[in-house]
């Protein structure tokens, strides 16, 4: 094989798996950012950067955002999201923190392969991306699937994009607007 062919059958995964998303758990994951007073971030590995991108968009449409442990993140209050991108929704850290946030009376809103995982149980939100997580080595025999947890992360970052896009649509934002909002010192 060749990259042209690997990325041409990593794009028609990502398409056969987008086709998967749920409209409806998207709507109330964008409602959970739309009515949120500061939102909190977190990913380990891979996943945590697609939401650190994620988190620099919702900057750019002017919501107030941190990502955990950051020196600068703010306490939590009730009314704030933490919005925690875990394919598998059970990493260790990760599930200490929806259980931390949950007890201070934060909303939890996960983006995961695994809607009843620990993580999931916690969430107000989930919205469930379709894939593998890298633990899973069940693949079909003769079907096309990367390794690991690509696919997930992957799908993370272009349905955060479509998550913006649609924030964008919701309340009047543009390209020229959220460029404003871009760092001028980097």
């Amino acid at each position: 094989m060749s990259v042209k062919q690997n990325t041409l059958n990593i794009l028609s995964e990502l398409q056969r798996n987008a086709l998967n998303i749920d409209d409806v758990q998207a709507g109330h994951f964008i409602e959970s950012i739309k009515n949120a007073r500061h939102i909190f971030l977190q990913g380990a590995g891979r996943s945590g950067i697609a939401i650190r991108g994620f988190a620099n968009r919702l900057l750019h449409l002017g919501f107030s955002v941190s990502i955990v442990g950051d020196v600068s993140s703010p306490h939590t209050k009730p009314g704030d999201l933490v919005i925690i991108g875990s394919g598998s929704g059970e990493t260790g850290s990760l599930v200490s923190l929806a259980q931390k946030a949950a007890a201070c009376g934060v909303d939890v809103a996960l983006v995961t392969l695994k809607a009843e995982s620990t993580i999931g149980k916690l969430a107000k939100s989930v919205l469930v991306l379709p894939g593998t997580v890298k633990e899973d080595n069940d693949r079909q025999e003769g079907a096309f699937s990367q390794p690991m947890g690509s696919a997930f992360e992957q799908l993370c970052f272009i349905t955060y994009d479509a998550i913006v896009l649609e924030l964008m649509a919701q309340i009047g934002e543009t390209s020229d607007s959220m460029f404003k909002r871009h760092a001028d010192l980097e």
